[in-house]
């Protein structure tokens, strides 16, 4: 089944009881059981819901994975995935991540005794400079958030497997349509699902999807036991938001190429993070692995203190000034005081995220439009 097919109809069949296209919206917490134990597999919300199941069968078809499990936010399903992990045990990830990973991993996991080492992942030989005994997992972004920087997923996944490690893959900036990190060898990947799959800056939420069913058991324990689920209507809207996830795509990648190639000729700007130009850091592993190059661009200004940067920021009229992204409208960031104000400014600076920096998540308005705001605000 194609991409564009999955997302119409994958996990959902018509409700045997209405014939309802529709998955309804199973707005209860607790199911009738015949007698104790007979329950059809349906005993109370928080472990399972049928609206929220046919969203994870969904999300793990897109994937082309076997599981998949719905949270109430990206960083609920982080956290899920950090509970796997023990006192003593150590994690590589990379030196640009979004805020919340940071701060998750720093400010609540290293109390519990887990090392988190972060890493220029560019050339990913230097995980085995990493690699000890205690190592566990590699946890990656690609593009990151902000700079966009590309990690070869197969080549971290070949390491990974050498040395016995979990390899989870944040896809929320690519999204399913663009990459799928389980076909290059990731054991874990993770979504943002308030982004470009919910794709209407209406709900929160955030997923996981596997292979393994071991995997899967011991995350499903995670999920069931601390609680970080999603109701059945914020389910609901995201298999709505799914239905259109290939057109919205197609619509942001073909946008934000002509926004990337216009603010690149543009005085104003300093440099274009984007994956998709030919001198861009690690290109041809984009064009390798992705199928467009996606929606978001960072940008840093030519010749912008702080107080100039928040000028231009604020100086749009169709670009939204916001957290988030991955809409169909078009957001602007300043992640330095924004989504990565919890990173320590000596820390995000090394990672390029400098004061000077802003972050576009380009949506799906004309590109007329869009260009003109550009133009306005960077004048």
């Amino acid at each position: 089944m194609k991409f564009a097919t999955k997302a119409i109809h994958a996990g959902q069949e018509p409700d045997p009881t209405t014939g309802a296209v529709m998955t309804p919206i199973y707005q209860t917490s607790t199911y009738w059981q015949a007698s104790p134990g007979d329950n059809k597999g349906y005993e109370y919300s928080r472990g399972t819901n049928p609206t929220r199941k046919a969203l994870e069968d969904c999300l793990a078809a897109l994937e082309n994975a076997k599981y998949g499990l719905a949270f109430s936010s990206g960083m609920g399903a982080t956290d899920a995935v950090m509970k796997l992990l023990l006192p003593g045990d150590e994690v590589i990830t990379g030196n640009d991540l979004y805020g919340g990973s940071y701060r998750i991993f720093t400010k609540i996991f290293a109390n519990y005794g887990i090392k988190f080492h972060f890493l220029d992942l560019s050339d990913p030989a230097i995980i085995y400079d990493y690699v000890n005994e205690n190592t566990k997992m590699v946890w990656i972004e690609t593009p990151t958030n902000p700079t966009m920087q590309v990690v070869d997923i197969e080549a971290v996944s070949k390491i990974s497997k050498e040395k016995n490690l979990m390899l989870v893959v944040d896809n929320t900036f690519a999204s399913p349509y663009l990459q799928n990190p389980m076909d290059m060898g990731a054991d874990v990947v993770m979504h943002s699902v308030t982004k470009y799959i919910g794709g209407h800056s209406d709900v929160v939420m955030g997923a996981l999807v596997m292979n393994d069913e071991e995997l899967y058991q011991r995350l499903w324990f995670i999920y069931n036991s601390c609680g970080a689920t999603p109701g059945p209507m914020d389910s609901f809207l995201v298999l709505r938001g799914i239905k259109t996830l290939h057109l919205r795509m197609k619509a942001h990648c073909e946008n934000g190429r002509k926004v990337a190639e216009f603010l690149k000729g543009h005085p104003k700007v300093k440099h274009v993070f984007w994956p998709g130009f030919p001198d861009s850091p690690n290109h041809e592993i984009a064009k390798k692995q992705m199928r467009d190059f996606g929606g978001m661009i960072s940008i840093t200004l030519n010749d912008a203190d702080l107080q100039e940067t928040f000028r231009v920021a604020s100086n749009f009229k169709v670009f939204t000034l916001a957290e988030s992204l991955g809409g169909v409208e078009s957001l602007i960031n300043h992640p330095a005081t924004m989504t990565h104000a919890s990173i320590p400014k000596e820390t995000r600076e090394k990672a390029g995220v400098t004061d000077n920096l802003l972050r576009l998540s380009v949506g799906v308005e004309d590109i007329d439009d869009l260009l003109e705001d550009l133009k306005q605000a960077l004048s």
